[in-house]
C-alpha cells in the first residue's frame, strides 16, 4: 500500500533561478534554494519514489488536468518573464500510472480530470523551478497537477486532493506532495516596480500581515481556522492560482481533520510583491 510520506507548500519564484547566475540577484535566494533541498532531502529519507506537484504556473479553464508523460525532457522559456527563464534543460521520468489514476478517482468522485500523455505538453515552472533543486538531493519520478483554476471552486480541489491520496494508496508508490505556489500574490504594478525595488520588496503591507498570520497558525496546527477563511484570503489577498494548489494539499491531508504543526524551512521573503516561503506539512 502506498502512501504520501510528506508534503510541503512551496515557492517557485523565478529569482531561484536568478539566483545562481550573475546579476543583481546572485545569492539573493539561497535560503529558498536551500528550502527546497532540505525537504527533497528529507523526502529522500523518508523513501520517496514519486513527487506530485500541484502547480499554480499552469492556467486551466476547463476541467481539471494532469500531466502524465512518461518522460519530461526540453528546453523551457517562460511565456511571462522570458527574460527571467530561458532555455532552462530539463529531464525527468514521470509517473502515467499515478497520473491516470488521480484522474480517474476525481472524474469518478464527479470532478471531472483528465490525464495526458503529450510530448508537446511542457511541465510549467511551477514545478520546473522546485524539480531543478529538489532533483539535486533526490531522483523522483514527477507528476504535475494543474494548479491555476480559473472557473473552479476550492470543493472541487479538494476532492482532487482527495482522489491523490487514494491513488496513492492504491499503488505502491511512496509520494512528496507538494503545493507549488506563493501565499499573497499582489505583484507590484509596472509603473511603480521599479521605484519601489520590487524585486525584493511587498506590495501591501495588509497582504504582509495577513501571510504572517497564516504561517503561525499553519506552525501551531491551526488548519481547520485557516481553511474558513481560506476564500477569503485567496480572494483579498490575490492568492496564486487563487490558491487552488493549497486547497489539494489540504484535501490530500484530510481538510479540516489535518491538525499536524507545520515547519518552516525557509523563513518568509518578498519577491515582486508576494509572500513566498517554504513550509513542510508533517504527515507522521
Amino acid at each position: 500500500m502506498g502512501e504520501i510520506v510528506l508534503a510541503a507548500k512551496m515557492t517557485h519564484v523565478p529569482t531561484l533561478l536568478m539566483s545562481e547566475q550573475e546579476g543583481a540577484v546572485k545569492g539573493k535566494r539561497q535560503a529558498a534554494i536551500d528550502g527546497h533541498r532540505e525537504i527533497a532531502r528529507r523526502a529522500k529519507e523518508l523513501d520517496a519514489t514519486t513527487v506530485i506537484i500541484c502547480d499554480t504556473h499552469w492556467v486551466i479553464n476547463a476541467g481539471f488536468h494532469i500531466n502524465a508523460n512518461d518522460t519530461f525532457e526540453g528546453l523551457f522559456t517562460s511565456n511571462e518573464f522570458p527574460q527571467f527563464i530561458q532555455d532552462l534543460p530539463y529531464s525527468y521520468k514521470g509517473n502515467p500510472e499515478m497520473g491516470d489514476a488521480i484522474a480517474k478517482i476525481a472524474s469518478d468522485k464527479g470532478v471531472y480530470t483528465l490525464a495526458h500523455h503529450l510530448d508537446s505538453l511542457e511541465l510549467e515552472y511551477g514545478t520546473l523551478v522546485p524539480m531543478r533543486f529538489m532533483s539535486r538531493e533526490h531522483d523522483m519520478k514527477v507528476v504535475s497537477v494543474a494548479a491555476w483554476a480559473t472557473v473552479h471552486s476550492h470543493d472541487e480541489s479538494r476532492i482532487v486532493g482527495e482522489a491523490i491520496r487514494e491513488a496513492v494508496e492504491a499503488s505502491d508508490e511512496k509520494v512528496l506532495l507538494v503545493a507549488s505556489g506563493s501565499l499573497s500574490h499582489k505583484i507590484w504594478a509596472n509603473k511603480d516596480y521599479a521605484a519601489n525595488n520590487g524585486t525584493f520588496t511587498i506590495s501591501s503591507e495588509f497582504n504582509r500581515q495577513v501571510d504572517l498570520h497564516v504561517l503561525e497558525m499553519w506552525k501551531s496546527g491551526d488548519h481547520a481556522t485557516f481553511l474558513k477563511m481560506l476564500g477569503d484570503y485567496a480572494n483579498f489577498c490575490c492568492g496564486e492560482g487563487s490558491m487552488h494548489d493549497t486547497s489539494m494539499l489540504y484535501g490530500a491531508l484530510g481538510w479540516d481533520a489535518y491538525d499536524k504543526k507545520c515547519e518552516v524551512v525557509t523563513e518568509y521573503f518578498p519577491s515582486s510583491g508576494t509572500g513566498q516561503t517554504n513550509v513542510i506539512f508533517p504527515v507522521h
